[in-house]
């Protein structure tokens, strides 16, 4: 959903058809911990509606029989004083157990709903991730989820209580004089479709309210993240303007819902106080035609007047209940989406060692938006040293991530060593496919935990055995605390060509055969240039490469290239060959050794 300013958000209010209860249900069934004892709630609930509607049946019995009779009569009062006693302090005590089982329910709800919303974010192919922002996704696990947490936690038991006051409420207000409780029921009638009335639109308005929500996470996210290129450049102003209206938005949407809000309970005090005036009047005028006790009256005066806290808290539940089943909602949205790319319930395994990789008549397109990739045929033998090379935006490294399956494609097919990838078990191709990015992204940790996510359960010896493989033992001893030594948030501890040390000797710890290179030599020093130029070169041995090249002295040192231009394949070839053409690749390689001298 996009942003949209203004104090109205129509477009969001005519989007979601769904009402609450099937939402309420499809959260029913996703969220079982929810649902788990949800017979035993409602008669806690009703236990502790029936102590609040015996309180104003013990006061009138306490004034007709021991107070309004012929003579006071201390023991009756005191009687019924006590019964009223207990049942408050049973009631309580009930309360203080429902209260302490829904708040138990409601983490157990929130723990499972995040971890399924956690795993799905990993399942989700690059086509999903490029079409959803960042902070959505944040916001779908931190405030939607907290969002549902509170309504579990007390807008159940709400919906439980007050609805079983209500209609225990009007029960006894028969019992006592039908012609009262009538007047109760005309004065409190409007409530009814008013409230259905503004529901609709709360659920509108607070849908709004939580998409705003995950737009301004994604702002803030951005800004945190990326605070050294805004320094850097200067853009502060920039920065702070679109945070201020990521901010803005969101303050015009909870506006929206709070007027909505406001009206509800506004609507409420004032047919409530309808209801209490009406009673009183009509009891007083009409008390002997009606043959009502003076005790009753006053009875049926407490009962008019505890209906409007019940329904006060209605009010304040309907509006907790738009916001978690908005935030429910999008959670759902979120853990129920299709996943693209299953892996085979009992997959092929790929053999250990080099990998051969055949593409045929791939096509590849994001949810929205052309083509990426078109066409896509080409044949690398198992071993070759392959790079990539293309514009941006040519589809290079779209190509690199079908390969480790990150996504599947749109049309045709890809083989590693004559199986479909479509085929391979997840576990092999997780073991035989390794793809490491150009960013080297470390988790902030050490150095030795972040290589273990190369391979789990792996030595200290093993590790300081693919250091000495990629010689790169000397690195590693540089670091005051060796393996403990830790990268920092992100990795910001070390160099850029520091963490992409990191990542080579995790690929190598995970001794793929097929690993797949986001120019892991780009944008570092010669010293660490030459270290990654001996470890690539030794880390090669014995498996397919393939490197996407953003530099095309990586392609010159190719067994083969493969050159894209506008989402298709349009070069294939070694580099002596391509650069004797006339052909795209040629013109990228004149470019780039003209800049090269002139630099």
């Amino acid at each position: 959903m996009t942003a949209v300013d203004g104090f109205a958000d129509a477009a969001v209010e005519e989007e979601h058809d769904e009402g609450a209860i099937a939402v309420l249900r499809r959260g029913m069934r996703v969220t079982p911990a929810v649902r788990e004892g949800l017979i035993a709630t409602f008669f806690m609930g009703a236990a502790i509606a029936a102590g609040r509607l015996i309180i104003p049946i013990l006061i009138q019995r306490a004034l007709d029989e021991g107070v309004l009779g012929d003579t006071v009569d201390p023991g009756v009062v005191v009687r019924y004083s006590l019964m009223a006693l207990v049942v408050v302090l049973v009631a309580s005590v009930i309360s203080l157990l429902t209260q302490r089982r829904l708040v138990d329910r409601a983490q157990a709800a929130l723990a499972s709903l995040r971890n399924r919303a956690f795993h799905q974010v990993h399942a989700l192919s690059i086509a999903d991730h490029n079409d959803t922002q960042r902070g959505v996704l944040v916001a779908r696990v931190t405030s939607d989820a907290e969002a549902l947490s509170r309504f579990v936690q007390w807008g159940l038991l709400s919906w439980t209580v007050n609805p079983t006051i209500i209609v225990g409420t009007f029960a006894v207000l028969f019992y006592y004089s039908w012609q009262l409780a009538l007047v109760v029921l005309i004065a409190y009638g409007p409530v009814v479709p008013v409230l259905r009335y503004l529901q609709k639109r709360q659920l509108a308005a607070y849908d709004a309210v939580r998409s705003r929500i995950g737009e301004m996470f994604n702002a803030f996210s951005e800004s945190v993240m990326g605070a050294a290129v805004v320094r850097a450049y200067g853009i502060e102003r920039t920065t702070e303007d679109r945070l201020r209206h990521s901010i803005l938005g969101r303050y015009r949407a909870r506006v929206r819902a709070g007027w909505y809000t406001s009206i509800v309970f506004v609507a409420g005090d004032l047919f409530g106080a309808l209801a209490l005036a009406a009673v009183l009047a009509a009891g007083i005028w009409q008390r002997d035609a009606w043959g009502l006790e003076a005790g009753e009256l006053v009875a049926c005066l407490f009962l008019a007047s505890a209906l409007q806290l019940p329904i006060a808290e209605l009010t304040e539940t309907v509006d907790q209940t738009q916001t978690a089943v908005s935030g429910w909602r999008k959670i759902l949205d979120l853990v129920e989406q299709p996943i693209d790319v299953l892996d085979p319930a009992e997959g092929l395994a790929i053999p250990a060692g080099a990998i051969a990789v055949s593409a045929a008549n791939v096509d590849f397109s994001y949810r929205t938006g052309p083509p990426v990739l078109r066409n896509v045929s080409v044949e690398i033998p198992a071993g070759a040293n392959v790079a990539i090379v293309g514009e941006t935006g040519s589809g290079k490294t779209t190509f690199a991530k079908l390969l480790c399956r990150l996504a599947d494609p749109t049309g045709g097919v890809i083989k590693l060593n004559g199986v479909s990838l479509a085929e391979v078990s997840g576990q092999s191709r997780l073991s035989s496919v390794r793809m490491a990015p150009q960013d080297g992204f470390l988790f902030h940790t050490t150095v030795g935990e972040n290589l273990r996510y190369g391979r789990p359960g792996v030595t200290d010896d093993d590790i300081k055995a693919a250091f000495a493989l990629l010689d790169l033992t000397w690195w590693l001893e540089k670091l005051p605390l060796g393996l403990d030594a830790p990268v920092g948030e992100r990795g910001d501890a070390l160099s850029v060509g520091e963490r992409q040390l990191v990542a080579l000797v995790r690929a190598a710890l995970a001794d793929p055969g097929l690993l797949i290179l986001d120019e892991a030599t780009s944008a570092v020093d010669p010293e660490t240039d030459q270290a990654l130029t001996t470890a690539l070169r030794k880390l090669a041995e014995g498996r397919t490469l393939v490197s996407i090249a953003h530099r095309l002295a990586t392609a010159e040192a190719a067994d083969m290239i493969l050159v894209f231009d506008g989402g298709e394949l349009v070069e294939v070839g070694p580099h002596a060959e391509l650069v004797k053409g006339t052909g795209p690749y040629s013109v990228l390689h004149r470019a780039w050794i003209g800049n090269t001298r002139t630099a």
